[in-house]
């Protein structure tokens, strides 16, 4: 590996997107310090692309990303990476104004959002509890997402514009002089570039420190997930996602079975993550409690790393105290449905220019997302 216009570290979502829309115009390289391209956090997620999850500026770069998703470039991927879900938001007697929130949020985006009776939401999902489900409203155009479809297919996009991607490389030591870095990896070789891009995920402020960068404060938190059988005799197949208004549990069909999360955040340290015993079974309890849905046996559990920013909202743009460093990260748990409208928008800013059109109209701005916010 030479000399290269942009170096991403981290072939992750974040890292993948921004090469696939950087590299069209820069040469562009990708560094990760796996064996395998998300390893730890995209290849764990759970894949639904919903415009009502997250803050506002993280609901803004996943409007941005649906036209992108729906109609990715010829060969991008071979299955269609959206499909239809739909998800359902339900609430207790004592959780109505968390559900009220639901709906304001999506009002305020021109989210279509549908107030469903109860009757309705058991149509939906029959196995819901009938004497804990107080209201509920539907979200008819969330989606499924083929995260690994769309993963690959930026790497695919990035390859064929050029863009050089390696992985088992870790990036050990940086130098700065004469407004180029020197990048020595972990196996002796060396990169050059004017600009790193931390796309590095729940290591980004590892790596920032690697280069002499004040950290951000990114804080790693772990986000459980486990596959269980759905009711007896049941076809989940079109049930929609189920959310819990206060998001203490969440549940979607995922190849006939059931994919649930306590929707937990417990602090960690960057690591390769796992589901502990105790968080499942207080899921399990939550969650049946609105939900007639036996639970014999975890048929698999994981966990992955959810990384924030201090105020929950992306960090993408150049560090105002080091040239030439450039900041990706803080996705939380919205890099994969955010993608799309975070790519190109880090691609913008990165090459010097303003946030695109469709996502400043949207109403987020450079400043909103920059990290001179925390300086």
């Amino acid at each position: 590996m030479t000399d290269f216009d942009f170096l991403i570290i981290g072939s992750g979502i974040a890292g993948a997107s921004a090469a696939a829309f950087l590299s069209s115009r820069a040469r562009v390289a990708v560094i990760e310090r796996e064996s395998a391209h998300g390893y730890h956090t995209t290849g764990r997620s759970a894949a639904l692309y919903s415009p009502l999850y997250g803050n506002a500026a993280f609901r803004a770069l996943t409007v941005a990303s649906r036209d992108f998703l729906t109609s990715p470039p010829e060969g991008f991927a071979a299955h269609p990476v959206l499909t239809p879900r739909g998800v359902l938001y339900i609430a207790s007697q004592s959780q109505l104004a968390s559900l009220a929130g639901v709906a304001d949020g999506a009002e305020a985006l021109g989210i279509r959002i549908e107030t469903v009776s109860r009757e309705q939401a058991l149509t939906l999902c029959p196995a819901l509890r009938p004497e804990h489900l107080a209201a509920a409203v539907h979200e008819p155009d969330a989606m499924d997402i083929d995260v690994e479809g769309l993963h690959q297919g930026y790497l695919r996009m990035a390859r064929a514009n050029g863009a050089t991607i390696r992985l088992d490389a870790e990036a050990q030591a940086f130098e700065r002089r004469d407004g180029v870095w020197t990048v020595r990896l972990a196996d002796g070789g060396m990169v050059t570039t004017p600009v790193v891009i931390d796309a590095a995920g729940a290591w980004a402020d590892v790596v920032a420190q690697r280069a002499g960068v004040e950290p951000i404060g990114l804080t790693p938190l772990r986000r459980t997930a486990f596959i269980i059988d759905p009711p007896e005799g049941s076809d989940v197949t079109r049930w929609p996602s189920v959310i819990d208004a206060d998001e203490d549990f969440y549940f979607k069909p995922d190849a006939g079975r059931l994919l649930v999360s306590p929707a937990d955040e417990t602090l960690s340290e960057p690591c390769d993550a796992w589901a502990e015993d105790l968080t499942i079974a207080e899921c399990v309890e939550r969650m049946q409690e609105a939900v007639d849905v036996p639970v014999r046996r975890i048929i698999r559990s994981w966990a992955g790393l959810r990384t924030f920013a201090p105020d929950r909202s992306p960090v993408i743009g150049y560090e105002p105290q080091a040239e030439g460093f450039f900041w990706l990260a803080g996705q939380g748990g919205y890099g994969v449905q955010s993608s799309a409208g975070a790519g190109r928008t880090a691609a913008a800013l990165a090459l010097g220019e303003d946030v695109p059109a469709d996502v400043a109209a949207l109403g987020l701005t450079a400043d909103q997302i920059s990290p001179a916010r925390f300086r």
